[in-house]
């Protein structure tokens, strides 16, 4: 297929797009298809190939490609603005649509989505400026993590160990995004799962983090050598098909489609609880998502084949409706 890949983007992680973008580039030239990268800008958002401006028109994928396939992360990109778009050109593309995007890109509106589901997760608060930060501690206890509600590879997130952190965490926070979530910090292990499909999601072998860090921040997750993925994960079998099952649960519940990788911890070796559902997770040569489904039987060009069929298969199905 002619493929537009776009790449970089608005939010704070405009540079780990370019490196996904890169790598998935890479795997589908490997596949044989024709790749075309346009490049958004960090400050201004101008879409651009090679220097030259892109002229989007109603009916007609960017530079006349079949499929667009976003590799985008963060606000502009990863929250269902970009995917809205599209859908207006009336374009196919890779990945969740609108909805999903959005719920999933918003951490609070997550959550709450997950407490009525009644699927476990750790004791958060979101909250905004102002908050009584004595009452949050007093709720949530210590230690605990405050982070921006719509960002993500852990951009503005900060770990409290004792009160007097709460407020500079709190403002590291807000200076990224007017809501913050505020969680309990979780014991165990944190897990990682692989999610494709539409109508019948196929979950990878999951993957144990291991952080070369006090935690899994920004350098662990990008850095070489910064963090080690086990594959699968030193647990029970009995926990691991817990894992699968309920990053395909959660998967459905927000009405995901195309790919995604579902965040865990592992309490005790056997209390699953999810922490959050990433809709354009990373493919970076650090990145879990593909290499857990590497370790599944199913090798990186392979993977990008499938999910380049998922985009046209959801938007055929989508397009025999009429609104």
């Amino acid at each position: 297929m002619r493929v537009a890949l776009l790449a970089g983007g608005r939010s704070s992680e405009h540079e780990v797009s370019l490196s996904s973008a890169a790598a998935v580039r890479e795997g589908l030239e490997q596949g044989g298809h024709d790749v075309v990268t346009i490049e958004i800008g960090r400050e201004d958002g101008r879409w651009s190939c090679e220097g030259e401006a892109v002229t989007l028109d109603p009916g007609a994928a960017p530079l006349d490609a079949e499929i667009v396939f976003p590799v985008l992360h963060g606000p502009f990109g990863e929250d269902g603005t970009v995917q809205g778009l599209l859908e207006t050109l009336d374009v196919p593309y890779v990945g969740a649509g609108v909805l999903a995007s959005a719920l999933c890109m918003d951490k609070a509106v997550f959550k709450d989505l997950m407490a009525s589901r009644g699927l476990p997760q750790v004791e958060y608060a979101a909250v905004r400026e102002g908050v009584n930060a004595d009452e949050l501690i007093e709720r949530i206890g210590l230690p605990l993590f405050v982070k921006p509600a719509r960002l993500g590879s852990s951009v503005g997130i900060s770990k409290v160990g004792i009160a007097s952190e709460l407020q500079p965490a709190l403002a590291l926070s807000f200076s990224h995004d007017p809501v913050a979530i505020v969680e309990r910090m979780a014991t165990g292990i944190e897990v990682e799962c692989s999610v494709i499909g539409n109508r019948e999601p196929l979950a990878s072998k999951p993957g144990e983090i291991v952080a070369h860090a006090d935690w899994y921040d920004y350098e662990a997750k990008y850095t070489p050598g910064g963090m080690e993925l086990i594959v699968p994960p030193r647990l029970g079998d009995g926990v691991i098909e817990q894992v699968r099952a309920l990053a395909v649960d959660v998967y459905r519940s927000v009405g995901c489609s195309g790919f995604a990788r579902a965040d865990f911890f592992v309490e005790e070796g056997e209390r699953v609880l999810i922490n959050e559902l990433n809709t354009i997770p990373g493919f970076t040569q650090t990145s879990g998502f593909p290499k857990m489904f590497e370790a599944s039987g199913v090798p990186f060009a392979e993977l990008l084949d499938r999910l380049l069929e998922l985009g046209l298969e959801r938007y055929r199905e989508e397009r025999a409706y009429r609104f």
